[in-house]
C-alpha cells in the first residue's frame, strides 16, 4: 500500500496542475517527470506520502488515537524530514510549531480540500467500517473538520478497507462507500480535478473502478489534470490492496522512487507492519 502510494504520489508531482497538452504527450510511465513550476525533484514524494506516513506509524505502534497524539506526529514526521508539497501556509506552520499541542491551538481547521483524505489509506487496515470511520473522521477534524473533508477522508480510507477485506467486486467500490458515507461516489469524475477533498476522492474511484492494471490506473488518475498527485495517492493505495487488479507497475517507477532515510526502504518496512495487522 505505502509503496504504492509513494509512487503514485510522486509521479503525479510531475503533472500536478499542469496544462493539458503536457499531461497528453508526457503521461506514459516512462520515468519520473520534473515539474514545470516546482523545484520537487523527480522520484520524490511530497506531503500526501510525508502525512500517510504519520498516520501508519501511529497505527504500527500502537500509540493513542488521540487529537494530541496524532498532531504531535504530524510536527514530528515533518521536522525530522522538511519537504516541498505542502500548502505554503501550512509547510510555514509545521515548521513554526514546537507540540501536538500548539498545533492544536494554532490550527484553523476549516478547510475543505484533499489534506486529510490523501494522507488516510492507512486506516482502512482497522477491522470494521464503523472504526475505519470513526479514526479516519478524528485525524481529519485536525486540519480538515468540514462535511466535505470528513466524509472524503472517511470514503479514502474505506477504499483501501473494502479491498483489504474482500467486501465486494471491485466494480461496486462507489456503490459501497455510499452506503456508509455522503457523496457522488458512484458517479463517475470527468475533466479536471480541482482542489476539494470530494474531487480527487471521486476520481480516484472512477480510476480504479475502470482499470485492471495497475499501469492502466495510474494513468487514468493523472489524465484528468489538475490535482492529480492526490488522485494517484488515494487510487494507487486501494489498487494496491485490491485482488482483482493485476500489480504491474513499472520496475523502473519502483526503482527510482526515492530511497533516503524515510524512502522505498522504510516504506516497505512500514507497510509489512501495517498490513500485518489484517492476517
Amino acid at each position: 500500500m505505502l509503496i504504492e502510494l509513494a509512487i503514485g504520489d510522486a509521479y503525479g508531482a510531475g503533472f500536478e496542475y499542469a496544462p493539458a497538452p503536457l499531461v497528453a504527450e508526457q503521461n506514459n510511465l516512462l520515468g519520473y517527470l520534473q515539474h514545470p513550476r516546482h523545484a520537487i525533484r523527480p522520484g520524490c514524494y511530497t506531503d500526501d506520502t510525508q502525512m500517510s506516513l504519520a498516520i501508519a506509524e501511529v497505527i504500527v505502534a500502537d500509540e493513542p488515537w488521540t487529537p494530541e497524539h496524532l498532531a504531535h506526529k504530524f510536527v514530528q514526521v515533518f521536522q525530522r524530514d522538511p519537504r516541498e508539497g505542502y500548502a505554503q501556509g501550512f509547510y510555514h506552520f509545521l515548521h513554526s510549531v514546537k507540540s501536538g499541542e500548539e498545533f492544536l491551538q494554532r490550527i484553523q481547521p476549516v478547510s475543505d480540500k484533499s489534506g486529510a483524505a490523501m494522507r488516510a489509506a492507512p486506516i482502512g487496515v482497522f477491522k470494521t467500517i464503523e472504526e475505519v470511520c470513526e479514526k479516519s473522521r478524528l485525524q481529519a477534524a485536525l486540519t480538515h473538520h468540514t462535511e466535505s473533508g470528513l466524509n472524503s477522508a472517511a470514503a479514502a480510507s474505506l477504499m483501501t478497507h473494502y479491498f483489504l477485506y474482500r467486501l465486494g467486486p471491485q466494480a461496486q467500490l462507489g456503490t459501497f462507500l455510499e452506503q456508509h458515507v455522503a457523496g457522488p461516489w458512484s458517479t463517475p469524475w470527468h475533466g479536471r480535478v480541482g482542489s476539494a477533498g470530494w474531487m480527487s476522492v471521486q476520481a480516484a474511484v472512477t480510476a480504479l473502478t475502470a482499470s485492471r492494471k495497475m499501469s492502466e490506473l495510474l494513468k487514468r488518475c493523472i489524465a484528468f489534470t489538475g490535482d492529480v498527485d492526490t488522485v494517484a495517492t488515494i487510487a494507487l493505495a486501494a489498487g494496491a490492496c485490491s485482488a482483482e487488479m493485476e500489480q504491474d507497475l513499472p520496475q523502473h517507477l519502483i526503482a527510482g522512487l526515492e530511497n533516503g532515510n524515510f524512502g522505498y526502504d522504510y516504506l516497505k518496512q512500514l507497510d509489512v507492519q501495517l498490513l500485518a495487522r489484517v492476517a
